[in-house]
């Protein structure tokens, strides 16, 4: 895939990227550098998470890391903390860790309901909410982008818990957006469909599908005929942290194929 972006597009820019030990996050993580920002990577893997630095180092970026669990507030403090320490400040947070169960309400037990509540909802917001604190303390600007998701949009079978959090990160979005925009922070989130990442194996794996049979069942059911990749969803997030997207908070991202058009 051709980049848009100049090699130096992000260059003298910090950006924070949690769950960034695989998957969306990962990518991200590594395009970010490739085009010139000095990245903090966020997860709870220390063999994967340790993987994705030295290969942005490896290519001649600038990276660091910090292991935890975004669903502590004490770690997301720290995790803000810590960015500053290494690299001066911080100006755009991907607000990206998550987990996925599939299951309808009375296959859900209160620990999975519980989990997706506190990693993909209470934990982008307290990353939110220490983001902030930070950016308005360096003066004001940055930029924040929720991972929200397709499930926020338009419902599916066996995903209530899940969907539910995601819909929550999307008023979170925009209530954020007008609340900070006089502080010039702008905040956007993206709503990604069926991408091709570890997660998605697993929650399809839920329902007892090889992977033949989901690339098999998503190829029907995406408007484009294929599934996404981590950079289509790492594209759009550095296309809400540019310049390009001055005037642009609030929004929900689709980047699914065209799934939530039908």
């Amino acid at each position: 895939m051709t980049s848009l972006f100049a090699k130096d597009a992000f260059a003298g820019r910090v950006v924070l990227v949690t769950g960034a030990s695989s998957g969306i996050g990962a990518g991200t993580a590594q395009a970010f550098a490739a085009h010139g920002a000095k990245v903090m990577i966020g997860g709870r893997d220390a063999a994967r998470a340790a993987r994705v630095r030295d290969a942005i180092r490896a290519s001649g970026g600038q990276a660091a890391l910090s292991l935890g669990d975004v669903s502590e507030p004490a770690y997301c403090d720290n995790l803000v903390a810590e960015t500053v320490r290494e690299f001066g400040r911080l100006d755009v947070l991907f607000n990206n860790a998550g987990v996925a169960f599939n299951g309808k309400v009375d296959q859900t037990d209160d620990a999975a309901w519980r989990r997706l509540i506190e990693i993909n909802l209470s934990g982008a917001f307290y990353m939110a909410r220490a983001t902030v604190r930070q950016m308005k303390a360096q003066g004001g600007g940055g930029c924040i982008i929720n991972m929200s998701s397709e499930c926020a949009l338009i419902a599916y079978e066996s995903l209530p818990a899940y969907s539910a959090t995601k819909a929550a990160i999307a008023m979170l979005t925009k209530v954020m957006a007008i609340d900070h925009a006089r502080d010039g922070i702008r905040v956007n989130a993206v709503c990604p469909g069926d991408i091709d990442t570890p997660m998605t194996d697993i929650g399809w794996q839920q329902l007892n599908l090889s992977r033949e049979e989901i690339m098999k069942r998503l190829g029907a059911h995406i408007p484009m005929g294929r599934i996404g990749k981590p950079l289509d969803v790492a594209n759009a997030v550095m296309f809400l942290a540019s310049e390009a997207a001055s005037f642009i908070t609030g929004s929900l991202l689709p980047v699914d194929g065209g799934t939530t058009a039908r």
